[in-house]
C-alpha cells in the first residue's frame, strides 16, 4: 500500500514539474508531426496555419458620414471617414475628418491622423499616433493617444487624448448606438464632446467642455456595404467657448438637417 502511496506520488510530482516544460515546448511549436515531417515543411504548414486563423493582413476603408449639412442657410458638405491595414492585432489606422463650407468655396476644420491601433481585448482597441490639422489656421500638430471599440449594451465608443505642439492638451469623445428598425431600417443616435485643459485664444477655444455635438440618423442598407441617410444634428459651443463667439459675433449653435451616404469595404 506504501509503495503504490509512493509511485502516485511520484507521478504526481512528475506530472508538475514536467507540464511547464511541456506547455513551454508547446509554446515554441512543438508537435508530434515534429517527428515525421522536417524542418522546412512544418515551418510552412505553421505559415499557413496563423495566416487563416488571424495572421493574413486585411484592409477596409469605412466612411461613417459623408453629409451634406443645410446648416441653418450656410450648407456644408461633411466628411469622417477611417481606414485600416493590419492584422487581428496589429494595425496602422488612418483617419480623417472635415467641413468644406459650401457658400464659401473653402474647406474648415481639416484633421487627418495616422495611428498604430493595438487590440487590448475582444472588443476594444488602443491607438497611438499623430494628429495634423490643416484648418483652421494656424495648422498644427498633435501627439495622439486614445481607445476606440465596442462597449458594453453594444455602445461603439472613441476617445482620444490630443497634445498639440504648443503644450496645449484636449479631449474627444465619441459614442454611436444602432437600434435596428429592421434588418435594413436603422436608427443610429450619435453624441461628440470635445474638451480642452487651456485656453486657446488663436482658435476660439476656451477650457473646460468646449462644444457639443448630437444626431439622430436613419439609413436603409440597401447593401450592407452602402447606406444613405437623413437626419438631423445639432452642435454648439459651450462654457468659454461659447462667450468667445458671442464676443467675437458668431453664433453659438446650429440647428442642421442633414442627407449623405455611409459606405464600407
Amino acid at each position: 500500500m506504501k509503495t503504490v502511496t509512493l509511485m502516485s506520488g511520484l507521478a504526481v510530482f512528475g506530472v508538475l514539474v514536467a507540464g511547464p516544460a511541456f506547455a513551454a515546448e508547446d509554446e515554441f511549436g512543438y508537435s508530434a508531426a515534429d517527428e515525421h515531417y522536417d524542418a522546412e515543411e512544418m515551418a510552412a504548414a505553421r505559415r499557413a496555419l496563423k495566416h487563416e486563423t488571424g495572421g493574413q493582413t486585411n484592409f477596409m476603408l469605412m466612411g461613417d458620414r459623408l453629409e451634406y449639412r443645410s446648416n441653418e442657410g450656410e450648407p456644408v458638405l461633411l466628411w469622417d471617414m477611417q481606414g485600416w491595414l493590419g492584422g487581428d492585432i496589429n494595425k496602422v489606422t488612418v483617419k480623417t475628418e472635415g467641413e468644406y463650407l459650401l457658400d464659401k468655396d473653402q474647406a474648415e476644420g481639416v484633421e487627418v491622423q495616422a495611428l498604430y491601433t493595438r487590440t487590448i481585448s475582444s472588443y476594444f482597441d488602443v491607438q497611438a499616433g499623430v494628429r495634423h490639422d490643416f484648418r483652421p489656421h494656424p495648422s498644427r500638430s498633435f501627439a495622439v493617444l486614445g481607445v476606440q471599440g465596442l462597449a458594453p449594451y453594444w455602445f461603439e465608443v472613441d476617445g482620444a487624448a490630443f497634445l498639440s505642439e504648443d503644450g496645449d492638451l484636449s479631449a474627444r469623445f465619441e459614442a454611436e448606438y444602432e437600434l435596428l428598425l429592421t434588418q435594413r431600417l436603422i436608427l443610429q443616435p450619435r453624441a461628440e464632446f470635445d474638451f480642452a485643459v487651456q485656453d486657446v485664444p488663436e482658435l476660439g477655444i476656451g477650457s473646460g467642455l468646449s462644444t457639443v455635438e448630437t444626431g439622430l440618423r436613419l439609413r436603409y442598407e440597401v447593401v450592407r456595404e452602402f447606406a444613405p441617410y437623413i437626419g438631423v444634428s445639432w452642435e454648439s459651443a459651450v462654457g468659454e467657448t461659447a462667450d468667445i463667439a458671442r464676443a467675437s459675433g458668431e453664433d453659438v449653435d446650429a440647428v442642421s438637417l442633414v442627407t449623405g451616404v455611409r459606405f464600407w469595404f
